[in-house]
């Protein structure tokens, strides 16, 4: 890994502002592999070095990730002058200006929402050509049929003159509360199949994304950060090396 800046490092670990960094720094109150630096603008390589600062230690790693259980009424975005962002939930210790979600979820969309840092690992997680499978709980205003289960498998179903992917539809005791598992994501694309179907989608989570489910322990609104086999999990999803 190339050497970076000091500040820049402790700014991407969250540590504060370069401000605040600065001061630190010149208060000797950040130490690097045993030695006080009072330069913010120190060049070291940051994976290979000790950093304490104000005596604590600190683990350097390039990207961050999250999962969050999204309630309805938050819009799936970072910023967003027309609504709520998803991202107003979280602490005040794990907000940070690079967060992107991966996918989105409507704004009455529940469920698990993925935040990360690393632009390739979301890449691949929402395109297409990686298949990644999402699974939504589903209820309906009607019940789901057969025919329907038939449709969507059957990949012949359209959007906008365009062929859908093979669609997975799974019809439990009551056809009106039934999961979908998609492998793409087109805009309101779980809404917009079953209305071709003849159908209205009246709720909607997100239970499942790839490798990873949304744990019955995280209530509506709560993140928590990703397990290391969970970010493991992620990348060995899309051929990726391990990002952490």
């Amino acid at each position: 890994m190339a050497k970076e800046r000091l500040d820049r490092v402790l700014g991407h670990l969250g540590v504060g502002t370069r401000k605040e960094i600065h001061k630190l720094a010149r208060a000797g109150l950040i130490v690097v592999d045993g030695v006080v630096v009072t330069d913010a603008a120190f060049k070291f390589d940051p994976s290979l070095s000790r950093i304490e600062v104000a005596g604590e230690s600190l683990v350097y790693q390039p990207f961050f990730y999250l999962m969050l259980n999204k309630p309805a009424g938050y819009v799936t975005s970072t910023k967003d002058p027309h609504g709520i962002p998803v991202t107003a939930l979280l602490p005040e210790e794990w907000q940070r200006s690079d967060w992107m979600p991966v996918g989105r979820l409507d704004k009455d969309t529940e469920g698990l929402l993925l935040l990360t840092t690393d632009g390739e690992l979301l890449h691949r997680l929402t395109h297409p050509r990686w298949k990644v499978a999402k699974r939504y709980y589903v209820e309906l205003a009607a019940p789901a049929t057969p025919e329907d289960v038939a449709v969507f498998a059957a990949g012949t179903l359209e959007l906008e003159g365009e062929r859908l992917q093979p669609a997975e539809l799974h019809l439990g005791s009551n056809p009106r509360q039934v999961e979908l598992v998609i492998r793409e994501g087109r805009f309101h694309q779980v809404k917009r199949m079953f209305a071709a179907r003849g159908n209205q989608v009246t709720y909607l989570k997100r239970i499942a994304f790839g490798p990873l489910a949304l744990p019955g322990d995280l209530p509506p609104g709560a993140a928590r950060k990703l397990l290391s086999e969970e970010i493991g999990a992620l990348y060995d999803a899309v051929g990726l090396g391990r990002g952490e």
